[in-house]
């Protein structure tokens, strides 16, 4: 292989691993000039590759999207991964169903050479996707643009329609893509919040590129993990109510953490927080999260408002009652 078709098929390799590169990075990686970087791309578009050009100084180049698919150049262990990917995909909700997956995985199997095939065989024998059922539809176009911004840290903007219905445009930068049970969830910054948020992908109806990259904010695995798991085990409640507690909202979300989601402040030094459950008992588990120490109302309604009021009373009386003999 000559070293211009080398070079030209590292140029490849590199715009598919990053949505944007400015020219003179690209340069340095490949060890050429600008003006042997802008020849590469030429012939790239004549193989058929669409690579927009901005100039400028903050110039570079990105690969498009064009009128047909030009070939793919993967790695082996790109192409096992995307061949297991697609097994996994076709048992799973999304629009289309298994017929699209399945042919798609047809065409990449057929020009995997044997021991990447065999690669694919053993791997996927050994992966057991619990199947989604009835679970809600997601659409492998939203879903893949997404992945694309959270990889290279690009700002959305999208349109997401909540459980009741109501649509808002929201922007956003994605952090994570985590599915959960029946459902996926991307886990973002919310610009207009200006904290962190976890939509249902389901539930979102169209994204935006914006072109506009961001640096990415310090999250841990574990904190991804128990945001996405809170808003998965989220569902309506029998139950809903306020607690207006005295503490600064900052004060509140440093002590409850991702549990603090929906909390608003109530002047400089309270906090609401709404909370709820199935029965009263629930409800009290949420109440006693609230700091020692720490005064606060309820807005909880009735009858479980009495119903907790007897039975704190009742634990009250038995806790100043003498503590009974024994057991011998």
């Amino acid at each position: 292989m000559s070293d211009t078709t080398s070079r030209a098929l590292a140029l490849l390799n590199l715009l598919q691993t990053h949505r944007h590169w400015p020219g003179t990075e690209l340069a340095g990686r490949l060890g050429v000039t600008e003006r042997t970087v802008r020849r590469d791309v030429d012939r790239l578009r004549e193989l058929g590759y669409r690579v927009e050009s901005t100039p400028g100084a903050a110039g570079g180049y990105r690969l498009e999207a064009g009128s047909a698919v030009p070939p793919l150049l993967l790695t082996d262990d790109e192409a096992v991964t995307m061949a297991i990917g697609l097994r996994v995909a076709a048992t799973q909700q999304l629009v289309g169903g298994a017929e699209v997956t399945m042919t798609a995985l047809a065409k990449l199997e057929q020009v995997l050479p044997t021991a990447l095939r065999q690669r694919v065989n053993a791997l996927a024998a050994s992966v057991q996707p619990s199947r989604i059922g009835d679970g809600p539809v997601v659409s492998p176009a939203v879903l893949g643009e997404i992945a694309m911004a959270t990889r290279d840290h690009e700002r959305l903007r999208m349109r997401y329609v909540d459980g009741a219905g109501a649509e808002s445009i929201r922007r956003v930068e994605p952090h994570a893509l985590a599915p959960s049970g029946r459902k996926w969830f991307l886990l973002c910054w919310d610009l207009d919040r200006d904290d962190w948020r976890t939509f249902r992908v389901d539930r979102i109806v169209s994204v935006e590129h914006t072109r506009v990259l961001f640096t990415r904010r310090e999250i841990s695995e574990d904190e991804i993990e128990e945001r996405v798991l809170i808003a998965a085990s989220w569902t309506p409640q029998k139950i809903e109510a306020d607690a207006v507690m005295d503490l600064p909202l900052s004060t509140m979300e440093a002590v409850f953490g991702p549990w603090s989601d929906g909390a608003t402040a109530e002047g400089e030094d309270r906090t609401r927080w709404p909370f709820g459950g199935s029965d009263w008992r629930e409800a009290m588990y949420a109440l006693l999260w609230i700091p020692e120490g720490v005064e606060y109302t309820t807005s909880l309604p009735e009858p479980h408002r009495a119903e907790l009021t007897e039975a704190v009373e009742r634990l009250l009386r038995a806790l100043d009652a003498p503590a009974p003999a024994s057991r011998g």
